[in-house]
Protein backbone atom coordinates (compact mmCIF):
# COMPACT_ATOMS: atom_id res chain seq x y z
CA UNK A 1 0.00 0.00 0.00
CA UNK A 2 1.11 3.69 -1.03
CA UNK A 3 -0.28 7.18 -0.29
CA UNK A 4 -0.99 9.05 -3.25
CA UNK A 5 1.22 11.71 -4.27
CA UNK A 6 -1.13 14.36 -3.44
CA UNK A 7 -1.33 12.72 0.03
CA UNK A 8 2.04 12.56 0.78
CA UNK A 9 2.17 15.81 -0.27
CA UNK A 10 -0.56 17.05 1.70
CA UNK A 11 1.64 15.51 4.94
CA UNK A 12 4.50 17.43 3.38
CA UNK A 13 2.28 20.68 3.38
CA UNK A 14 0.46 20.07 6.66
CA UNK A 15 3.64 19.44 8.91
CA UNK A 16 5.08 22.63 7.46
CA UNK A 17 2.02 24.45 8.55
CA UNK A 18 2.57 22.89 12.04
CA UNK A 19 5.93 23.90 12.51
CA UNK A 20 4.81 27.86 12.06
CA UNK A 21 2.05 27.16 14.71
CA UNK A 22 2.07 29.97 16.84
CA UNK A 23 3.68 32.28 14.24
CA UNK A 24 2.21 34.75 11.73
CA UNK A 25 0.14 33.28 9.10
CA UNK A 26 2.08 31.40 6.29
CA UNK A 27 0.86 32.07 2.45
CA UNK A 28 0.71 29.32 0.04
CA UNK A 29 3.72 30.55 -1.73
CA UNK A 30 5.86 30.68 1.77
CA UNK A 31 4.33 26.41 2.50
CA UNK A 32 5.39 25.91 -1.51
CA UNK A 33 8.98 27.39 -1.10
CA UNK A 34 9.84 25.60 2.12
CA UNK A 35 8.70 21.93 0.50
CA UNK A 36 9.53 22.55 -2.42
CA UNK A 37 6.15 21.42 -4.29
CA UNK A 38 4.86 23.48 -7.28
CA UNK A 39 3.00 26.58 -5.98
CA UNK A 40 -0.14 25.39 -7.73
CA UNK A 41 -0.50 22.50 -6.08
CA UNK A 42 0.03 23.54 -2.83
CA UNK A 43 -3.09 25.84 -3.39
CA UNK A 44 -5.06 23.39 -4.44
CA UNK A 45 -3.98 21.67 -1.23
CA UNK A 46 -4.85 24.22 1.36
CA UNK A 47 -8.29 24.82 -0.29
CA UNK A 48 -9.24 20.96 0.13
CA UNK A 49 -7.32 21.03 3.75
CA UNK A 50 -9.00 24.28 4.53
CA UNK A 51 -12.76 22.36 3.43
CA UNK A 52 -12.03 19.66 5.73
CA UNK A 53 -11.51 22.61 8.46
CA UNK A 54 -7.63 21.40 8.82
CA UNK A 55 -6.06 24.63 8.02
CA UNK A 56 -7.99 28.62 8.48
CA UNK A 57 -7.52 30.81 5.87
CA UNK A 58 -7.17 34.52 6.32
CA UNK A 59 -7.55 36.65 2.90
CA UNK A 60 -6.12 39.88 3.27
CA UNK A 61 -2.61 41.86 2.75
CA UNK A 62 -1.60 40.27 6.29
CA UNK A 63 -3.84 37.07 5.32
CA UNK A 64 -2.41 33.03 4.99
CA UNK A 65 -2.91 29.96 6.81
CA UNK A 66 -2.98 28.98 10.19
CA UNK A 67 -3.67 25.17 11.47
CA UNK A 68 -7.59 25.21 12.24
CA UNK A 69 -6.58 22.82 15.54
CA UNK A 70 -4.08 22.38 17.56
CA UNK A 71 -1.59 20.15 15.83
CA UNK A 72 -1.48 16.97 18.50
CA UNK A 73 -5.40 17.18 17.84
CA UNK A 74 -5.06 16.44 13.70
CA UNK A 75 -4.03 12.92 13.04
CA UNK A 76 -2.31 11.34 9.77
CA UNK A 77 -5.94 10.07 9.36
CA UNK A 78 -7.40 13.30 8.90
CA UNK A 79 -4.80 14.70 6.75
CA UNK A 80 -4.91 11.61 4.30
CA UNK A 81 -9.01 11.58 4.43
CA UNK A 82 -9.03 15.46 3.61
CA UNK A 83 -7.18 14.80 -0.05
CA UNK A 84 -7.98 10.75 -0.51
CA UNK A 85 -11.35 10.59 0.84
CA UNK A 86 -12.24 7.80 3.48
CA UNK A 87 -9.51 5.36 4.18
CA UNK A 88 -10.52 2.04 2.63
CA UNK A 89 -8.21 -1.02 1.28
CA UNK A 90 -10.69 -2.62 -1.03
CA UNK A 91 -12.88 -0.71 -3.85
CA UNK A 92 -16.06 -2.93 -2.36
CA UNK A 93 -15.62 -1.02 0.72
CA UNK A 94 -19.17 0.21 2.40
CA UNK A 95 -17.28 3.64 2.74
CA UNK A 96 -16.54 3.92 -0.86
CA UNK A 97 -19.83 3.09 -2.14
CA UNK A 98 -21.42 5.93 -4.65
CA UNK A 99 -24.83 7.39 -3.67
CA UNK A 100 -26.49 4.96 -5.78
CA UNK A 101 -25.09 2.37 -3.75
CA UNK A 102 -22.94 1.11 -6.22
CA UNK A 103 -18.97 0.22 -6.79
CA UNK A 104 -16.58 -1.25 -9.30
CA UNK A 105 -16.21 -4.61 -7.61
CA UNK A 106 -17.51 -7.22 -9.89
CA UNK A 107 -16.75 -9.78 -7.96
CA UNK A 108 -18.99 -9.07 -5.17
CA UNK A 109 -22.10 -11.56 -5.26
CA UNK A 110 -19.31 -14.05 -4.46
CA UNK A 111 -16.71 -12.83 -2.86
CA UNK A 112 -15.57 -14.19 0.59
CA UNK A 113 -13.51 -11.63 1.80
CA UNK A 114 -15.70 -8.43 1.88
CA UNK A 115 -17.19 -8.71 4.52
CA UNK A 116 -13.78 -8.68 6.55
CA UNK A 117 -12.18 -5.20 4.50
CA UNK A 118 -14.75 -3.12 7.03
CA UNK A 119 -12.39 -4.50 10.15
CA UNK A 120 -9.39 -4.05 7.72
CA UNK A 121 -10.32 -0.83 7.35
CA UNK A 122 -11.30 0.36 11.21
CA UNK A 123 -7.46 -1.04 12.19
CA UNK A 124 -5.76 1.09 9.59
CA UNK A 125 -7.86 4.28 9.80
CA UNK A 126 -6.76 3.51 13.87
CA UNK A 127 -3.54 3.13 13.15
CA UNK A 128 -3.20 5.87 11.15
CA UNK A 129 -5.36 7.95 13.90
CA UNK A 130 -2.55 7.53 16.20
CA UNK A 131 -0.28 9.15 14.53
CA UNK A 132 -0.57 13.23 15.29
CA UNK A 133 0.90 16.31 13.32
CA UNK A 134 2.71 17.69 16.16
CA UNK A 135 4.55 14.27 15.74
CA UNK A 136 5.11 14.80 12.52
CA UNK A 137 6.58 18.08 12.63
CA UNK A 138 8.71 17.11 15.76
CA UNK A 139 12.26 16.56 14.50
CA UNK A 140 12.80 12.94 13.19
CA UNK A 141 15.04 10.36 15.00
CA UNK A 142 18.88 10.30 13.77
CA UNK A 143 19.42 7.56 11.92
CA UNK A 144 20.87 4.80 13.81
CA UNK A 145 23.43 2.66 12.07
CA UNK A 146 24.33 -0.44 13.48
CA UNK A 147 27.53 -1.35 14.07
CA UNK A 148 29.33 -4.00 12.22
CA UNK A 149 31.40 -6.54 13.88
CA UNK A 150 35.12 -6.42 13.17
CA UNK A 151 36.55 -9.36 11.07
CA UNK A 152 38.69 -9.93 14.25
CA UNK A 153 35.46 -10.44 16.29
CA UNK A 154 34.00 -12.35 12.90
CA UNK A 155 36.96 -14.91 13.53
CA UNK A 156 36.73 -15.14 17.48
Amino acid sequence: MRLSSMADYAVVTMTAAARHCGHARISAQQLADETGLPAPTVQKLVSKLSAAKLLRSVRGAHGGFTLARPAAAISLADIIEAVEGPIAMAACSDRLRTDKGRHDCSLESACLVRPHWPVVDAVLRQALAGVTLSQLAAPGPKPHVAATPSIIELQA
